[in-house]
């Protein structure tokens, strides 16, 4: 169903939002992560570097070098022993500076030659108390990162000059910005695979949402679910594991399917045999017709198509109604045709009637016009005095007339009685004429297919609370493997495309409480038997 796009204020696709936000969420995640790298690379760098300048200090404290140095005899100038020395550990332990002092602060040694002697800029109180320890101060080569230790003239013994080994601020820096240049090429590689990835998987979202927004989507699933409630034709989805995905009201109401349903299989759902072998099958079915146990269904299938099966969409269409009003109108066209066989055989009994009175025979005309109507009124006597419901008498005339057109002999038992009104209100008379009318015509089939001479018996009456209606013919009868069959859709003797009308029959039997029985004669004829309660409205 196409969404109007009013202006150019068309809001932003489903798709298009979601690019925008998961870019976004990339982008952030990889700025965080590179801050977080960078942060720890710093924190790493400081690490290093304090390591480098502990261990750094803690050699040369310990060096045989420095101590002889700062033992030597008065008068003597350590600087020109321990500035060579400091000068070789800082290009070897790749340190800044080493500054070795004596206990008062006067540096021994230093970078810059010139500061030889003047104090050193920094704390000493814990070195001269035997401790090393690590600081970040800002000396004659800038900001640093340093260690000043003790140098003892033995274990346990007295402090007689003091250490310092640094790195410059700088430096670290200068070497997590060294790293920060792979930190951001990496970063810049992830946020562009990222926005790729992203891209690509919203291009298939936008191809699969036809470019929509979220309103529209959300506009376009409350019409789905408006429409599929609405419409009065069934529809069921099925997967590809043959579960229930979709079920409209009006499948359940078709179906008779009650509780939950979404979820279930086809074969768990309760319904007839072959109606279950139809949406279970593989193959297209086009216009089918079903019979359920109150309703006929015309059933059409279509395998939904991906490379595989995926699954199938079944429609369904309600011809209850239009079954009962196709045999209603069977009937009367039956009756009509009757009536015109009638009017065929009342011209030709009117003009034997006028040659025999031009022949001057009026007796005779007149004895045969007389016998003609005895044996047309004793009929319809005979029918209406037994049968006093309207409907019923008028379809047995109707098939009484069609009977003697194609040959048979119907008769109507002599204790039928069916007074008009016996019937209650609730009692349809629509199915009284799909079960009798049905059963008469496959009783009249089967008696012209029999042997001898074909006849039909019909007896309509009441028993106590319960309206009988029997057929019987003087056809083959049913074999009585098949008797299980008969009122299945689809079984018939004759040509391929009928066998609905027994199914009707027990149908509508059913849904008036009723039951129908089927039996053999003593000639071998076939015997329907329908049983309807009167005292209980018919189901609906």
């Amino acid at each position: 169903m196409p969404i109007s796009r009013r202006g150019s204020s068309r809001p932003r696709s489903l798709a298009g939002q979601l690019f925008a936000m998961q870019v976004v969420i990339v982008a952030v995640v990889v700025a965080g992560c590179a801050v977080l790298a960078y942060v720890q690379a710093h924190s790493r760098a400081e690490d290093g570097a304090d390591g480098r300048v502990r261990a750094a200090a803690a050699s040369i404290a310990d060096s045989p070098t420095v101590r002889e140095a700062a033992l030597a005899a008065p008068g003597t100038d350590p600087s020109t022993v321990l500035q060579p020395y400091a000068q070789r550990v800082v290009a070897d332990a790749h340190v800044d500076f080493v500054t070795i002092m004596a206990p008062d602060g006067i540096r021994w040694t230093h970078p810059d030659p010139k500061r030889i002697g003047e104090p050193f800029l920094g704390h000493t109180a814990r070195a001269l108390r035997g401790e090393t320890f690590t600081e970040t101060y800002t000396g004659t080569l800038g900001p640093s990162v340093r260690v000043v230790a003790p140098v003892l003239d033995g274990p346990g013994g007295r402090v007689i000059a003091l250490v310092s080994v640094g790195i410059k601020v700088d430096a670290i820096s200068h070497e997590v910005r060294g790293q920060l240049t792979v930190l951001l090429a990496v970063a810049a590689a992830a946020l562009a695979i990222g926005g790729l990835g992203t891209y690509l998987a919203n291009a298939r979202l936008r191809r699969h949402t036809h470019g929509m927004a979220a309103t529209e989507l959300s506009r376009m699933y409350d019409y789905h679910q408006a429409t599929l409630h609405a419409v009065r034709e069934g529809l069921i989805l099925l997967g590809a594991d043959r579960r229930v995905l979709l079920c409209n009201d009006a499948a359940r109401e078709l179906l008779g399917l009650t509780g939950e349903v979404v979820g279930g299989y086809v074969d768990g759902l309760g319904l007839p045999a072959s109606l279950t072998g139809a949406l279970l099958a593989a193959e297209p079915r086009v216009d089918e017709v079903h019979l359920t146990a109150e309703r006929v269904v015309v059933v059409n299938t279509s395998p939904v198509l991906g490379g595989e099966h995926r699954g199938t969409v079944v429609t369904l269409r309600d011809h209850t109604d239009l079954q009962a009003l196709t045999g209603e109108l069977d009937s009367v066209r039956g009756f009509a045709e009757a009536l015109r066989s009638q009017a065929h055989e009342a011209s030709n009994r009117l003009h034997t009637v006028v040659s025999l009175i031009e022949l001057g025979r009026a007796d005779e005309a007149v004895d045969f016009a007389t016998a003609e109507l005895e044996l047309a009124q004793a009929l319809t006597d005979q029918v209406v005095g037994a049968v006093g419901e309207p409907v019923l008498a008028a379809l047995l005339l109707g098939k009484a007339a069609e009977a003697n057109e194609r040959g048979v002999e119907l008769t109507v038992t002599e204790d039928s009685r069916i007074d008009d009104g016996v019937l209650p209100d609730g009692f349809a008379a629509r199915d009284l004429v799909t079960i009798l009318g049905n059963l008469v015509d496959n009783a009249l089939d089967a008696a012209v297919e029999g042997a001898g001479r074909p006849k039909v018996t019909v007896t309509a009456r009441t028993e106590g609370n319960e309206l009988l209606l029997k057929v019987t013919d003087t056809g083959r009868g049913v074999d009585p493997q098949v008797l299980r069959e008969v009122f299945q859709r689809g079984w018939t003797t004759k040509s391929e495309g009928r066998g609905l009308g027994l199914a009707l029959v027990e149908q509508a039997a059913r849904r008036g409480g009723g039951t129908v029985e089927l039996g053999q004669d003593d000639r071998g004829g076939a015997v329907f038997t329908v049983r309807m309660p009167l005292l209980r409205e018919a189901r609906t």
